[in-house]
């Protein structure tokens, strides 16, 4: 609710972009200082406090961002930026027809191989595609896609594990 909010009014006065950026930079200070986020989480300190603190940190960003910081406390939502700016990531991929994707495999991907990968997402899905890359040699080959909280698993792996769970169950 709150992430749509601002999502609203940052695009209404063409600062999507701007205020996406402070919002991510902030929640990403939040979640390098456990000491911060305990702060703003902590029910017995009054909102008036945390909006004091969180207009001290984002006194750079823009305005509809401290705006939005000092509602955020007021409706005791402070604890809930980091939420609130995965939320928000996720309309602004949306409005902009973006796909964040996560591939993971067995051996590191090669840039053309990882690009070859991008390209087939992006022509089946019609979307602009954002890969994060890792590795985990559990895996032992193939490649398992995250999209969301869609997960495709093509890794060896997973085909193992399926076909175990087909012969527990065929007893």
């Amino acid at each position: 609710m709150y992430a749509r909010a601002i999502f609203q009014a940052a695009q209404d006065e063409g600062k999507l972009d701007e205020v996406a950026a402070d919002l991510a930079a902030l929640a990403g200070a939040l979640e390098e200082t456990p000491e911060l986020r305990a702060f703003l989480r902590n029910p017995q300190i009054d909102p008036p406090e945390k909006a004091r603190v969180l207009e001290e940190i984002a006194s750079g960003a823009d305005e509809l961002v401290r705006n939005f910081l000092r509602l955020l406390a007021e409706k005791g939502r402070a604890g809930e930026l980091v939420e609130t700016n995965a939320e928000l990531e996720a309309l602004v991929a949306k409005a902009q027809n973006r796909l964040a994707v996560e591939l993971t495999t067995a051996h590191e991907l090669s840039d053309d191989e990882a690009r070859s990968i991008v390209e087939q997402i992006e022509k089946a899905s019609g979307r602009t595609v954002e890969a994060s890359r890792s590795v985990d040699p559990s895996l032992v080959g193939g490649i398992v896609l995250q999209v969301g909280s869609f997960r495709a698993d093509g890794s060896v792996r997973g085909r193992l594990e399926r076909l175990r769970q087909e012969l527990v169950t065929a007893h």
